[in-house]
């Protein structure tokens, strides 16, 4: 009797589920009858999906009253549908207006977060608010919206304003009116932005200046946190805010609450030129060692510079008194007036290069990589990635075969998390061409990690054309890059103990770079695989695939949801 009211039980849960199930016979009426669809395309073994799962869950049920559908479809079953949409990794969320107009969904991958995003979508970019209740529902529409007080002659700031709501209508809600009744309630004097928030003063105005970039810099640095927290839904964007971020480090919420306190009129003072954010030392203190600080010793605080990948750690921690303001705020200003120095992490230059890969460190890197004049093919790996290991070997290979042409083209590579390097690497192992007389534009690539396609994509991208796949190295002309569609990422950027506490993750920043990817992994390291081949054939070869990605043994599962 138990067992059957279990089996009732969840038999109701799943008839009640707003997350709809489609095939491809049901998917083209249902995005057809709908306006706005958020539809996932997961496979049952993927990790990702199942942490997904209920989140994707919960804000279906939110979104019901707002009339926008959540559904997922079963790749394993629907194998030719997902080829149709280019599925290569799970889970891939799309937003549906219709089946021509597709669009990829790029928030977290969090219930309220989903909600807020796909709430926005089905906005249009500057809603009018035309009554008082109109605008109070409307400021409490997101954790933070923006409205425009113009006169209703005013067409220059009404323009510059739509403008920057249409670039910016994925992560705001814009608003706005031209009844001066509604300002004069507000306080303001049109024409004015007001920036509604439900952290810090609870609202900023903007009220001069009415450029685009104005208007975009103050919707940036109003929406932050005076002090925030780091953590898997808020990295991304402090690392696309495009300026340094200060890290206060504390065990506890309560000494992290303190610190903030302590620390705030250093924040004020330098809101705009830097961000500042408290972040949990026990769940991400292994970020610490990224930022070149001493991983066990707590409070602590550095500095990073988002845009150079540069690491400014406070030498001073272990101690609530290192931590002053007077203390911080110095060492802030001198950062700010450029008097402090990065801290660079290298191993040491190697004495010889041994194999037929040469070994780049950070203290090595300008020489061998930039001031090179030959092209340098350069692997950024992890020396727990699985993936990484199953390229040595063809790596290896792949620099033998250019042994003859060392003077044109050197095959390289850099433990990303051990030496500190000034590109950005998203994932490991991450590969990139330096051409030479073009060395501030690398080629990233791509492609498949076989030898054939390495060897295709020097020849095709690199600056001296050299074919070694028939042995010459003759030179040749130059090709069209090589098609890349469909062929498999990286793993995610972590380093090992991030990567162990990723197994359960579900949503990725989009930049989370060597530098910040614990915090990242943590809680957010869905960098799904993709596929090497079309996603039909790899469905069929799912549990290979998996498999194949796992041959070092590490039982790193989490890190490795392949097609």
């Amino acid at each position: 009797m138990r067992t059957s009211i279990a089996v009732l039980g969840l038999a109701a849960l799943a008839v009640a589920s707003d997350v709809h199930d489609l095939t491809k016979d049901s998917f083209g009426s249902f995005v057809a009858e709908n306006d706005l669809v958020l539809a996932e395309f997961f496979a049952p073994w993927c990790g990702h999906c199942k942490a997904l799962a209920p989140e994707y869950e919960e804000a279906a049920t939110s979104l019901a009253s707002k009339s926008i559908r959540l559904a997922k479809i079963d790749c394993t079953e629907q194998q030719d549908l997902c080829q149709d949409y280019g599925v290569e990794g799970y889970p891939t969320l799309k937003v549906f207006r219709g089946a021509d107009n597709v669009q990829p969904y790029a928030g977290p991958r969090k219930a309220q977060a989903i909600v807020s995003y796909m709430t926005k979508q089905s906005l249009p970019s500057v809603s009018l608010l035309q009554s008082g209740e109109a605008l109070e529902e409307f400021k409490t529409a997101d954790k933070v919206v923006l409205v425009g007080f113009f006169g209703a002659d005013d067409k220059s700031s009404n323009i510059t304003f739509s403008e920057v709501a249409d670039e910016l209508r994925d992560t705001f809600l814009f608003g706005a009116t031209s009844d001066p009744a509604l300002a004069k309630a507000e306080g303001v004097k049109v024409p004015a932005i007001v920036l509604y928030k439900t952290f810090d003063e609870g609202k900023s105005t903007f009220e001069e200046g009415f450029t685009k970039d104005a208007v975009a810099e103050f919707a940036k640095t109003a929406s932050t946190p005076l002090i925030g927290e780091v953590g898997p839904e808020t990295y991304a964007g402090y690392m696309a805010a495009g300026i340094p971020l200060a890290y206060i480090f504390a065990e506890t919420p309560e000494e992290r609450a303190s610190l903030a306190k302590t620390l705030k009129p250093v924040a004020e003072k330098q809101r705009g030129k830097v961000n500042f954010a408290t972040i949990d030392a026990k769940a991400f203190g292994q970020h610490a060692g990224n930022l070149n600080l001493e991983a066990d010793k707590w409070p602590a605080f550095a500095i990073q510079d988002t845009q150079k990948n540069q690491k400014f750690p406070y030498t001073s921690q272990g101690s609530v008194s290192d931590l002053s303001v007077k203390k911080i705020g110095k060492f802030i200003d001198d950062f700010v007036a450029g008097k402090v120095e990065p801290s660079v992490k290298s191993e040491a230059v190697p004495e010889k290069q041994d194999g037929p890969v040469t070994v780049v460190v950070a203290k090595n890197y300008q020489e061998v990589v930039i001031d090179s004049d030959k092209d340098v093919l350069l692997e950024f790996y992890a020396p727990w990635c699985g993936h990484c290991k199953a390229l040595a070997p063809k790596y290896d290979e792949l620099a033998g075969m250019f042994k003859s042409h060392a003077d044109k083209i050197t095959i390289a590579k850099v433990d990303a998390t051990l030496n500190d390097v000034p590109d950005e690497i998203q994932g490991f192992p991450t590969i990139k061409l330096y051409k030479a007389g073009a060395k501030d534009a690398p080629v990233d690539y791509t492609g498949s990690r076989t030898v054939e396609d390495l060897v295709n994509f020097i020849r095709d991208s690199g600056s001296f054309h050299i074919d070694a796949s028939n042995g010459s190295g003759a030179e040749t002309h130059s090709m069209e890059g090589v098609e890349t569609e469909g062929m498999p990422q990286q793993a995610p950027a972590a380093t090992k103990g991030a990567s162990s506490a990723a197994s359960g993750a579900s949503s990725a920043a989009s930049g989370a770079a060597s530098s910040g990817a614990s915090v990242v992994a943590s809680g957010a390291s869905d960098a799904a695989e993709t596929a090497t081949k079309g996603v039909k054939e790899k469905v069929m070869s799912a549990a290979g695939a998996v498999k194949e990605a796992l041959i070092d043994d590490d039982d790193e599962m989490g890190e490795h949801d392949e097609l």
